[in-house]
Parts: structure tokens; C-alpha cells; sequence
């Protein structure tokens, strides 16, 4: 018997749409498929089954997060295909910090209508940024909300879990003064702080197809331009030096986010100078006159991630990443916890 409900539908919820939706998204998640996935997607729960040999003690860890405001961008651009590689790159570079590998993820959309096309495009991000980061998608919800949501209007949060040897998770307390800061380039602004982003461009109202000769593309582009995500450089450099401390810069900027990773009496010093900065953030300080404290204690200013080394091992990390990194500090003793000189 075809599940459908006519009663439901005329409330607003079409459940033959969101079994078409999985139908759709399937050859994405096919995709995502690794080592481990016992499930496929369509059960009541995702089944992993992860290969722990060779570790003596293993340990989960696990990081949801959204995309936050930076949606609004996809849906004024009616473009969904890179969003879903910010959904799962905001939960794989958290875990990543304790130096653990991602092993499956899932999605949460809630939806003002379900448009199986269009629940299918967002899911070949999520399916993309999964792929870059070497983990499963192994199960999701599609949540329709009709008069809680407008129709064209849609949330995207996720969710994932990783695992590392105890003996592995990255362990600050052997940080010292002397190591080494090392930055890891961000794409762009990546997913945090859209509602300053959005308020200072007026993107309700611009023209967000216009090209812009400062930023070499539209403005839409270079504000939807997806979250980079770090894990396999980091994995390398953890086989290549002796990582002290790695942190995400994400919401908070360097203030908040880099002293997450530094015992007390340590104080991250770094070179404003050194700071490979993308012009996006030149003209978000200039047209909103936002003072350079804000924008690093809200942006990641192009360096998304950082890395804490070993003076002696700068060299072999920065080859190990991989990824254009490149040394913009070091630690000192002191509880000013960063620094910008």
C-alpha cells in the first residue's frame, strides 16, 4: 500500500515529497559510502561500524553545529549545492582538534516546503563536504513546517562523530614557550558572524550578482564561498610533528578561540603583519567601519585554523598541512592569552 495522507498534505506537510527527496539525494550519499557504514540511509538510525584496531584505548568525540545566518546568502542567491559543506566542515574542524578523525555524520533540515529537488541539492553539499573530510553520511531528517517557516525558507544544522587513541588527543599541557603559531589559510569569512556581514552590505537590498573588480568576483560569491575544511591536513601534520594545540577559528575570532587551546600563563603572540588577509575582509571593515579589536574578535581574518608546534618541527608541519599554511607567531609566557603585534 502507497503511504500518503490527504488530511496531511492539505495541513501543509506532503510526505510523498520527502520520500522523493531521499530517492533524489541517494546518489549523493552513495558518495559519501566508506569502510564501516553497516546502514543505508532511510532506517530509523545510521549503523557504523568503526575499524579500531591498533588502537589501545579509543575515544568518541563528538560536534554539531549549523550554518547559522550565512543560509540567508544561499536562499537570496537561490544557490544550495555549497551549503551543506559549511554544515559539515563547522562540526568536522571542531572535532579535528583533539586530533581526532571524523567517522560519519548526520543532517537536520527543517524546511518551510518540501521541495525534493531542492532537499536533494542541499544534501550534495553535505555530501561533498563529507567527502572532503573522509567521512560517512549515514542518515538525516527532512522536517516540513509550514507556518513556522515561509515556504522558501530553510534551516540546516548537523551533526558528527569522530574517534582517536587517548594517547593521541592533542594534550596542551605539553606546550611550552617557544612553539611555534602556525595559520592555516581560511576560504573567506567561512560561517561565522553573517548577521554583521549581512547587516554591513544590506543584503536584502544589494546587488549580490554585481562583479566587484576589489574582490575579483560578485559579492555573492565571495560570501558564499564554502568553509574550508582542515581535516586530512591536520591528520598529516599529526604523523609529521608533535601537534600542542590546534584551534578553529570560528565565532569569537582569534580572542575567543585560540586561548581554548593554551594552559594557563601562555600567551599566543602573533604577527598582525604576517596575516595573509583576504580582500572580503578589507572591505567588510571599511564599508562598516568596524575596528580591527571586532573584526579579529568576530572573523577569522583568513586563518582558520591554527596549529601549535614545536620550534623544531615548524618546518615539517607546515609541509605535512600542506595547504598554503604558514608561521604567524609563537607562544610566550604571560596571561594576556593572545596578542597581536
Amino acid at each position: 500500500m502507497r503511504s500518503f495522507s490527504d488530511s496531511y498534505r492539505e495541513a501543509g506537510v506532503n510526505i510523498e515529497a520527502g520520500y522523493e527527496g531521499v530517492k533524489l539525494m541517494k546518489k549523493h550519499v552513495e558518495r559519501t559510502m566508506i569502510p564501516g557504514v553497516v546502514s543505508d540511509i532511510g532506517g530509523f538510525g545510521g549503523l557504523f561500524a568503526p575499524d579500531l584496531s591498533g588502537m589501545r584505548e579509543p575515544v568518541l568525540v563528538s560536534g554539531t553545529d549549523g550554518v547559522g545566518t550565512k543560509l540567508r546568502i544561499a536562499q537570496l542567491l537561490d544557490k544550495h549545492d555549497t551549503i551543506g559543506i559549511d554544515c559539515v566542515a563547522m562540526c568536522v574542524n571542531d572535532i579535528i582538534c583533539c586530533g581526532a578523525k571524523p567517522l560519519f555524520f548526520l543532517d537536520y533540515i527543517a524546511i518551510g516546503k518540501n521541495e525534493p529537488e531542492k532537499v536533494a541539492t542541499i544534501v550534495s553539499g553535505v555530501a561533498e563536504g563529507c567527502v572532503q573530510s573522509g567521512c560517512a553520511l549515514i542518515g538525516g531528517e527532512t522536517a516540513e513546517h509550514p507556518g513556522m517557516m515561509p515556504a522558501d525558507d530553510y534551516d540546516l544544522a548537523g551533526f558528527s562523530v569522530g574517534v582517536v587513541d587517548k594517547a593521541k588527543v592533542v594534550d596542551h599541557f605539553a606546550m611550552k614557550a617557544g612553539d611555534v603559531i602556525i595559520a592555516l589559510p581560511s576560504s573567506g569569512i567561512h560561517s561565522n558572524g553573517y548577521s554583521l556581514v549581512r547587516k554591513v552590505f544590506n543584503v536584502e537590498h544589494a546587488n549580490l550578482n554585481m562583479y566587484s573588480d576589489e574582490l575579483g568576483r560578485t559579492l555573492g560569491e565571495a560570501l558564499l564561498e564554502p568553509t574550508r575544511i582542515y581535516v586530512k591536513s591536520v591528520l598529516r601534520c599529526m604523523d609529521a610533528a608533535a601537534v600542542r594545540g590546534v584551534s578553529h577559528i570560528t565565532g569569537g575570532g582569534f580572542f575567543e578561540n585560540i586561548p581554548r587551546c593554551l594552559p594557563d600563563g601562555l600567551t599566543a603572540k602573533i604577527d598582525r603583519s604576517a596575516i595573509q588577509t583576504p580582500p572580503i575582509f578589507s572591505m567588510l571593515q571599511r564599508m562598516g567601519g568596524i575596528s580591527e579589536h571586532d573584526m579579529f574578535n568576530t572573523y577569522n581574518m583568513g586563518v582558520g585554523m591554527t596549529v601549535i608546534v614545536p620550534k623544531e618541527d615548524a618546518d615539517r608541519a607546515v609541509a605535512a598541512l600542506d595547504c598554503g599554511a604558514y608561521v604567524i607567531g609563537e607562544i610566550v609566557e604571560g596571561d594576556e592569552r593572545v596578542s597581536l603585534c
